[in-house]
C-alpha cells in the first residue's frame, strides 16, 4: 500500500496534524478535524492492529489534551512539552523502521507549522482566551488601579468614629471610611483633615493637637 513509503506516511502525518490542531485553533466547521482524524485513524490502522492500535490512539488523544489543558489553564509549556512527545511517540513506534519514524515525527512537526499558519487565512477560534484576561484596566474602559473618589477625598473633613490607635474609622461627608492617622493616635469625635491618599488609604490629621491621644 501507499504508506508503505516513507515520503506518503510523512504527507498524511504532516497534514493530519495540521488539520486536527488547525481544527482547535481556528473555525473552519469541523471540515478540518475531519479530514485530519480520517487521516490519522489511516495511519494507524494500517501499523498497529489489535489493543496496540487502542493503546497508540489514546496516547495520541491524551497528548493533544495536555496541550490544549497547558494553553487554557497553565501556560508555563511543562504540559504542551509532555503532550508533544506523547504524540510523538504514538507516531513513531508504530512506524515499520527508524528512517520512517525520523520522517514522520519530521512530519508532525512541520505539520503543527502548518497549523499556525492557518491562523493566517481562517479566522480565530480563541480556545485559550476563555480564561485569560485580555481586557486592559484602563480608566477607558472603566477601570483604575486608584479609586478616583478616594482621590478626592484630599483635603476634606471629616469626624472620628472610633478612637485612631492608628488605624480607626472616620466619617467624610456622611460616608465611613477606614483610614489611618499619621503616625499619632487620635480620641473619638475628633474633627480631622484628608491629608493624602495612596490608593484606597486615607491619612488624616487631627485640626487641634488637644485631641491626641497622650500614652
Amino acid at each position: 500500500m501507499l504508506l508503505d513509503y516513507v515520503f506518503i506516511g510523512m504527507a498524511v502525518i504532516l497534514f493530519a496534524t495540521m488539520f486536527i490542531l488547525g481544527e482547535i485553533l481556528v473555525k473552519t466547521r469541523g471540515i478540518l478535524g475531519a479530514i485530519g482524524l480520517l487521516l490519522m485513524l489511516l495511519y494507524f490502522s494500517y501499523h498497529v492492529s489489535g489493543g496496540a492500535l487502542v493503546w497508540m490512539v489514546a496516547i495520541y488523544i491524551i497528548g493533544i489534551a495536555l496541550i490544549l489543558i497547558d494553553g487554557k489553564l497553565l501556560n508555563d509549556g511543562t504540559l504542551a512539552i509532555i503532550g508533544t512527545l506523547m504524540m510523538i511517540v504514538a507516531i513513531a513506534v508504530p512506524s515499520p523502521s527508524l528512517t520512517y519514524g525520523v520522517a514522520v515525527t519530521i512530519g508532525m512537526m512541520i505539520g503543527v507549522a502548518g497549523a499556525l499558519f492557518l491562523l493566517k487565512v481562517f479566522p480565530k477560534r480563541n480556545v485559550w482566551s476563555k480564561l485569560a484576561l485580555k481586557d486592559r484596566l484602563t480608566s477607558e474602559a472603566g477601570y483604575n488601579s486608584i479609586n478616583l473618589s478616594y482621590k478626592e477625598l484630599v483635603g476634606k473633613e471629616g469626624m472620628t468614629m472610633t478612637d485612631f490607635r492608628p488605624i480607626g474609622t472616620v466619617r467624610i461627608n456622611e460616608t465611613d471610611y477606614s483610614a489611618v492617622s499619621s503616625g499619632q493616635w487620635i480620641k473619638q469625635q475628633t474633627t480631622v483633615n484628608v491629608v493624602a491618599v495612596d490608593g484606597t488609604k486615607i491619612v488624616v490629621k487631627p485640626q487641634t493637637e488637644e485631641s491626641i491621644i497622650q500614652e
